[in-house]
């Protein structure tokens, strides 16, 4: 039975020490209650304290770091089945698999276009986050040539699929350093898998797509080895199957807690996908439930972003928006006669705002008032977006920024032009249009001088 922050708070050591990385031994017992941390973070802990919690408060589902410090992957960790119940923690990897088939200058050129690729949404740069190198030709001589190649042109974390110990055993001589997830320990090979993930201290993927029973019968195997950091596959590939098992896993780990199941799961969209469009379909899947590494056949920008852009939207916390700092923000090298805007401090409104005047090339000055990352509509009717913190935003923001009075409000909250005028003696308040989309001929139209 799962115990209370107080119950736990009763065998720490009660120093507050800050050890931990928390500021009271009673914080550090609440993050433990709701399995965020684990208790190995405590080092002043007793054995009776540590045989008593050590159970209790093992995270449903452990947290798996691929790569170095530098650049690394961490998945697990997660304690709710849903996004809306609190939140989901460590947003899957998106990893491109490379077989050591290809040519080299193919392997080349697909590994620096993919490490290149960034793409900017709402203030922060996406991308992929590492490759997954198969030994398809069977030869460690081309596993670990492959595995040069890829090294020479990125240092982004590894996935190293072989099932021949000895080939996986070559490919970790060159790059255990950086600490790839070795995939994968099966029903045949797995205590030499074990072996090489104690020996080379990498994280070691579990496959076995017989069922859940033979999975973690596989597991409580590698445990005994001494193997810790674990991915599971339990083999599922096509859309049903895969949403089906996944959902199982969770469920057995977080409402169960059963912990031979407890770690983050590994999955292959484009073996259970006929087309490069069911590829991304069943990717989309798998970062909604529940993958923790995705290993994709295929790579476009045109396929990156929207799954990039829908990893972002589920990995952010639901109860902390996205937000700026309230300011004033040049777009285009404004002038003291620019066109002057007033929005919110939600990130995805700013972006939108912003990306709509860059095309439309005219220099502006946007205010953004602090609405707790609320949107407009939303921060409107939240009373968080009214005349008086609007009116209090441009007199602190704009009064040295621009040499005439005239603002321009959302055209949702048009309602509050008279409100303003009232706040803003002397202002002429300008309606703008509904969309961000609408901007550019908006200010075509309407905006003189």
């Amino acid at each position: 039975m799962a115990l209370s922050g107080i119950q736990i708070y009763k065998f720490l050591p009660k120093t507050n020490c800050k050890k931990c990385g928390f500021p009271t031994c009673l914080a550090f017992a609440m993050k433990l209650a709701s399995r965020e941390v684990e208790l190995s973070l405590c080092p002043d802990i007793s054995e009776e304290g540590k045989a008593a919690l050590e159970t209790a408060s093992r995270p449903p589902i452990r947290l798996v770091t691929i790569g170095s410090d530098s650049k690394k992957v961490e998945v697990g960790n997660e304690v709710v089945m849903f996004r809306h119940e609190k939140t989901f923690f460590h947003q899957p990897g998106l990893v491109l698999r490379i077989s050591d088939t290809e040519p080299q200058e193919v392997v080349t050129s697909r590994v620096s276009e993919v490490a290149a690729y960034s793409v900017e949404r709402v203030g922060l740069q996406l991308s992929l986050d590492g490759f997954a190198i198969q030994n398809k030709s069977k030869e460690a001589a081309s596993f670990v040539s492959c595995i040069e190649t890829v090294r020479a042109k990125t240092d982004l974390p590894l996935v190293l699929i072989s099932d021949d110990p000895g080939a996986m055993g070559a490919g970790l001589d060159k790059t255990a350093k950086s600490k790839p997830l070795i995939y994968a320990a099966t029903s045949d090979n797995w205590d030499k898998m074990a072996e090489l993930s104690k020996q080379y201290q990498c994280p070691l993927a579990v496959y076995e797509p017989q069922g859940l029973t033979e999975l973690a019968g596989l597991v409580e195997q590698v445990n005994k080895a001494g193997v810790e950091d674990i991915v599971l596959d339990p083999g599922a590939r096509g859309f049903v199957d895969s949403l089906s098992l996944f959902t199982q896993l969770r469920r057995l780990a977080l409402r169960k807690s059963f912990s031979l199941l407890g770690y983050p799961l590994i999955s292959f969209p484009g073996e259970g996908a006929e087309t490069l469009a069911e590829e991304a379909t069943l990717c989309a899947q798998h970062i909604a439930k529940y993958s923790g590494i995705i290993v994709l056949d295929h790579f476009s920008p045109a396929m990156a972003y929207p799954l990039l852009t829908l990893r972002l939207n589920i990995y952010t916390d639901p109860q902390k928006p996205m937000r700026l700092e309230a300011g004033i923000y040049p777009i285009n090298e404004p002038k003291a006669d620019s066109p002057l805007m007033v929005s919110t401090n939600f990130s995805l409104t700013y972006f939108s705002i912003s990306g709509e005047v860059e095309s439309s090339r005219w220099p502006c000055w946007l205010v953004i008032c602090d609405t707790e990352g609320l949107s407009v509509l939303t921060a409107w009717s939240a009373g968080k977006f009214d005349a008086e913190r609007i009116a209090k935003a441009v007199k602190q923001f704009a009064a040295d920024k621009v040499s005439h009075q005239r603002l321009i409000i959302p055209g949702r909250v048009s309602v509050l032009r008279g409100e303003l005028e009232e706040e803003l003696p002397g202002w002429e308040i300008m309606v703008g249009p509904p969309e961000a989309m609408g901007i550019g001929p908006y200010l075509k139209q309407r905006w003189a001088g």
